[in-house]
């Protein structure tokens, strides 16, 4: 049986990406900003000096964020 990592933090992704999608469908925020949202994030963990011991994970979540952000998963691209 294989063992499940990370449900809420998959959760949590699923949701925020959906919200995201619905917020520049609505008009509410156009593409750019939400690019800049994501970006934002992703230099925050880039940036990150590890000194809180999680290194390996800031690194990855920037890693994941970058992925998002070249798939357009969170803007429906024109």
């Amino acid at each position: 049986m294989s063992q499940l990592t990370d449900v809420p933090g998959t959760a949590a992704l699923a949701i925020c990406e959906s919200l995201l999608l619905a917020l520049n469908d609505r008009k509410v925020l156009p593409e750019r900003e939400i690019v800049g949202i994501l970006s934002d994030a992703a230099a925050a963990h880039s940036n990150d000096t590890g000194e809180d011991g999680k290194a390996e994970l800031h690194r990855a979540v920037a890693l994941l964020i970058n992925g998002i952000l070249a798939g357009g998963n969170s803007v429906r691209r024109k």
